[in-house]
C-alpha cells in the first residue's frame, strides 16, 4: 500500500499528460500528493519530504504554466518534473534525512532502525532513487535536443528507471539482511 501511495502522484500525473493538458495534469497530481500527506497526518504519521515536495514540484510547474508559459511542451514539463523530483532526492540526501527513510522508520521495529547499517541502507535507496529521476531527465532532455528520436524511447528510459527503482527498493533490504544477518528480535515476525 505505501509504495502504491507514493508512486500514484506519478502515475496520475504520467496517466494525464496523455488525455488532457499539462496544466490539469501536474495539479491533479499536485493535489494528489496532498492528499497523500493527509493521510499520512490523519493516520498520525509524519509529513514526508518526497510527497510534500513534490505537491510544491508539481504546482510550481501548474502555476508556471496558468501565469507564464502555456505553451511550454511536454517534453519541458516532463524534464521539469523529473528535474524536480531528482532535487527533491537529492536535496534529501545532502540534508542528511533521505526521503526514504522517513517510509523505512515506519515500517520497522525500533531494534531494526536503530541498527548500524539502516541509516546507510537508506541512504543507498534513496541514492537508487536519484539515479532514476536522473536518468529519466536526460531521456527528456535528449528528446529536447535530439527532435528525431522516437518519444517511446524516453518512455522506456523512464520504465526502466522507475521499475529497476522499485525493483532495487524491494531486493536490497532483504540483501543487506542475508548478507549481514539482523537479530531475530529486530525482524517484524520474531515473537
Amino acid at each position: 500500500m505505501t509504495i502504491f501511495l507514493i508512486l500514484a502522484p506519478y502515475g496520475a500525473y504520467t496517466f494525464l499528460m496523455l488525455v488532457t493538458s499539462a496544466t490539469v495534469s501536474v495539479f491533479a497530481a499536485s493535489a494528489i500528493c496532498l492528499a497523500t500527506v493527509a493521510i499520512d497526518v490523519a493516520q498520525g504519521r509524519s509529513v514526508k519530504i518526497l510527497p510534500a515536495g513534490s505537491a510544491i514540484v508539481f504546482a510550481a510547474i501548474g502555476l508556471y504554466l496558468a501565469l507564464l508559459d502555456p505553451t511550454l511542451g511536454t517534453l519541458g514539463v516532463k524534464l521539469s518534473v523529473d528535474v524536480g523530483i531528482f532535487v527533491i532526492s537529492l536535496g534529501s540526501m545532502l540534508a542528511r534525512r533521505p526521503f526514504t527513510l522517513q517510509y523505512a522508520v515506519e515500517s520497522v521495529p525500533a531494534e531494526t532502525a536503530a541498527m548500524p547499517g539502516f541509516l546507510y541502507a537508506n541512504y543507498v535507496i534513496t541514492g537508487a532513487w536519484t539515479a532514476a529521476a536522473l536518468l529519466m531527465a536526460a531521456a527528456n532532455l535528449v528528446l529536447l535536443y535530439v527532435p528525431g528520436l522516437p518519444l517511446w524511447s524516453s518512455l522506456a528510459v523512464a520504465f526502466a528507471a522507475r521499475n529497476s527503482a522499485i525493483y532495487f527498493t524491494k531486493w536490497y533490504p532483504e540483501y543487506r539482511q542475508i548478507k549481514y544477518g539482523t537479530p531475530a528480535a529486530a525482524l517484524p515476525n520474531a515473537r
